[in-house]
């Protein structure tokens, strides 16, 4: 997530941090996707549509409008750590009311962001961004305020998990003493400066599981939602060591890329199958760097010249949307129109095209976090560049909506960028699309 050049990077003041893309340099069944999804589910019509795949027809009475809350490191939320429950509080609370002035409708909100909770699990510590301290009660229940709160304004909350993250530095025993990576070392990878859980390992993958799907059994959350960290982002120079896990389990696939991306297809599938049984109705959506592969590597890729989520991440996540794992994708489409390695405009089909005749629906993640930031290309210091997106966006018969990044740029709008897209696109109050 570093920004260079025209280059991407999802959330460039945290630097990979925050747990959404990383920069572009940086070169199963579907009979249970039947039980999810009833086909092409006509929510992407918009009164019909052309051959091009473009829409024709009426406005949509229904649209995603959300907005991406981001935890780490004290992203969005808290504004620091250890601030008193009462502070902590009413600083979540006046986020859930920019959402609804702004006329959004949903919040993503980051509550596993490092292997820890912003809920009282059983499984995992408290997370350090409340308290400062990992494993530290902090006096009340962010998570379950946030379902109640969200609710009351008529806001969905998705709640927002970081499957295999542990911690941001290298350092184990900075962990809480009983942090489940402190208990099971041989769960970690050390990587990148960084601290892993291991995707190959069966038992991680019934863990992470385990300790995200507590939040869906205790709280009415209307959605599970996960970023695009599964494999680590490529680190020159480095291996990520799964030596032992691929000897143990990697047999009968032709290669460790093959067998690491059926570890993230199984953490997709079974996530989705469990949502189901643990909580009826709660919808399951991902939201991926936004090339799956390009087209000078397969012909069914996009137009375009970055890093490819399913060789650099082992994520294939045109599959999932294929198989109907998940009710929803949210592609990182973090670019400009026009520019030339990731161009929106190209990217915007090619998902829209990818998700025809699934039901999936399609809410494309917005980067306004790049409007008017001096590091960013001469496109976003307009105004007027994340309007155009959701204009162009709004020609796409399956585009059912956007999310922005992040919220407290939503909040600071540096530029009038998302009040220029309210302005053009949101006049009023609109329901998120039906399940």
């Amino acid at each position: 997530m570093r920004h260079t050049g025209g280059g991407i990077g999802r959330r460039g003041m945290v630097a990979a941090a925050t747990g959404l893309a990383a920069s572009l340099l940086v070169s199963g069944s579907g009979a249970f996707g039947q039980r999810r999804h009833g086909g092409d589910d006509g929510h992407g019509g918009d009164g019909g549509r052309g051959g091009d795949g473009k829409s024709r027809g009426r406005r949509r009475t229904e649209e995603f409008r959300g907005m991406w809350v981001a935890t780490i490191t004290n992203r969005d939320w808290p504004s620091k750590p250890g601030l008193p429950p009462a502070e902590q509080r009413a600083e979540l609370l006046a986020l859930l009311d920019h959402a609804v002035e702004r006329r959004l409708n949903a919040v993503i909100l980051q509550v596993r962001p490092s292997a820890d909770a912003l809920w009282p699990s059983p499984y995992e510590p408290w997370s350090q961004v409340l308290t400062g301290t990992q494993g530290k009660d902090p006096g009340w229940d962010p998570l379950g305020t946030a379902v109640e709160e969200a609710h009351r304004r008529g806001l969905e909350l998705h709640a927002w998990f970081n499957p295999y993250r542990v911690a941001t530095h290298a350092d184990p025993t900075r962990l809480a003493p009983s942090h489940p990576a402190r208990l099971n070392p041989d769960w970690v990878v050390t990587y990148g400066g960084k601290l892993f859980y291991d995707p190959g390992l069966p038992e991680v993958r019934r863990f992470v599981e385990d300790a995200m799907l507590d939040a869906v059994r205790r709280y009415a959350v209307d959605a599970v939602h996960f970023d695009d960290y599964f494999y680590p982002y490529p680190v020159a120079g480095q291996v990520f060591d799964d030596d032992a896990a691929f000897a143990a389990y990697g047999g009968g696939f032709p290669d460790r890329a093959a067998w690491r991306r059926d570890n993230i297809d199984r953490l997709v599938r079974e996530t989705s199958e469990r949502i189901a049984q643990v909580r009826p109705g709660t919808r399951f959506g991902i939201s991926p760097f936004g090339i799956w592969r390009n087209a000078a590597t397969d012909p069914l890729g996009s137009d375009s010249r970055g890093l490819q989520t399913y060789d650099d991440l082992h994520a294939d996540t045109r599959k999932w949307v294929k198989e109907r794992w998940i009710d929803y994708v949210a592609p990182q489409l973090y670019w400009h129109i026009g520019f030339a390695a990731a161009d929106y405009a190209k990217l915007l089909p090619w998902w829209n095209e990818t998700v025809r005749g699934t039901g999936v629906h399609l809410y494309v993640g917005e980067a306004l976090y790049r409007a008017g930031d001096p590091a960013a290309p001469a496109p976003w210091q307009d105004p007027a560049e994340l309007s155009r997106h959701l204009t162009l966006a709004h020609e796409y018969d399956h585009v059912l909506g956007h999310a922005f990044f992040g919220a407290r740029d939503v909040v600071a709008d540096r530029i009038g960028a998302m009040a220029r897209v309210v302005a053009d696109h949101y006049p009023t109050q609109i329901r998120p699309p039906a399940r």
